[in-house]
């Protein structure tokens, strides 16, 4: 009998593709069809029904079965209270990492096992590279405009180990003509950004139901009141729109930027110099390690997900956690993203960012 597979499908192209590839490699194969999020607010900006249509079409074409289970409740509890909880604290959060090790390589694992499964499959753009009897690493996709190594960091390495990625060594352009002759109905559709249970509508009012507004003076470095926010959690590090304190007089005529957020006087600060968001090291905490390392260690990292890996050196600190420095500034760290390490294209691990220090703004 062959392997059983349980493919994750999200009724996009890239899980599709994904699919038919594992059938293409004489796969057992099953679909799943993830519900992350309970609507509230029917259909207007979450896409779970039309995604689940695609993928249902998707898996008739292929002819695979379609299973659907709802995990809401453990994105609550293990994705989305952090989430809020680092927006409370004034951090900028990334949920789409969590996700990934909370949801898909964990409650989606733990289920696959129980339908009798022998590996999980995702749609992600990255490679798990055997080298040898217990040898692998995670390496980046083959296109480094759809790379989602970052997003996988701080899943445990053992979830790799019954884990397959049939698209990672493909070009974009190339899922889709796989798609467009395997007759996959998808084949053009457009690859889906942002989170489902936020969507189309404004990102503030959606905050606003769960974190209470609280509003404060916005000031330049030297505490000079240029405005008001509604909120310090609907700004974000090095944001220059939606700030409203455009046209003050003997002001120049130069875009403003978020520079910091005092929480203890609940003061957001901004500046016409970006310069004061350069920092060159950062702490980080919750490391986890997809191979051996030994500290220090020099290597390449981002700190977000489109950045180009930047050189620097990680040196274990007394509490336990990491501390990275960069060789060159780095431009708006913010505490609650991750970190991501990179030894050429491997994954080595990565952290979650704790606390920064940019080069010429000290908060009084």
């Amino acid at each position: 009998m062959s392997a059983k597979v349980i493919i994750g499908m999200s009724g996009g192209v890239d899980s599709a593709v994904s699919a038919h590839q594992l059938l293409q490699q004489g796969y057992s194969v099953e679909g799943l069809f993830m519900k992350n999020w309970e609507e509230d607010d029917g259909t207007e900006y979450c896409t779970a029904l039309e995604d689940l249509a695609d993928a249902q079409a998707v898996c008739d074409k292929l002819g695979i079965e379609l299973r659907t289970a709802n995990f809401a409740a453990e994105y609550w509890d293990n994705v989305f209270e952090d989430f809020l909880a680092d927006y409370r604290a004034g951090h900028t959060p990334n949920p789409d990492v969590l996700c990934n090790r909370e949801i898909k390589f964990k409650h989606f694992s733990a289920y696959a096992s129980t339908l009798g499964a022998d590996y999980i499959a995702t749609g992600h753009y990255v490679q798990w590279l055997s080298e040898g009897e217990g040898s692998a690493r995670l390496s980046k996709g083959t296109d480094p405009g759809k790379d989602q190594s970052y997003f996988l960091q701080a899943v445990p390495r053992a979830a790799f180990d019954n884990a397959l990625f049939p698209i990672g060594h493909l070009m974009k352009s190339s899922v889709r003509e796989i798609a467009q002759q395997a007759g996959l109905h998808n084949h053009q559709r457009k690859d889906s950004t942002g989170i489902c249970f936020i969507g189309e509508r404004r990102f503030q009012d959606f905050l606003a139901r769960y974190i209470e507004r609280s509003q404060g003076p916005i000031t330049d470095p030297e505490g000079r009141v240029v405005g008001e926010h509604g909120g310090l959690h609907n700004f974000t590090l090095g944001q220059r729109q939606g700030l409203k304190i455009g046209g003050l007089k003997n002001r120049p005529e130069a875009p403003w930027y978020v520079v910091a957020k005092d929480l203890r006087r609940n003061r957001l600060v901004v500046a016409q110099d970006p310069g004061l968001l350069d920092g060159q090291w950062l702490r980080a905490s919750e490391p986890n390690w997809l191979i051996p390392v030994e500290l220090p260690l020099h290597c390449h990292a981002k700190i977000r997900h489109r950045q180009a890996d930047q050189a620097c050196t990680i040196s274990p600190a007394a509490d336990g956690s990491l501390l990275v420095r960069f060789e060159q500034p780095q431009r708006a760290i913010a505490c609650g993203q991750f970190i991501a390490f990179y030894a050429g294209a491997t994954l080595l691990g990565g952290a979650k960012i704790k606390a920064t220090a940019n080069t010429a703004l000290q908060l009084n």
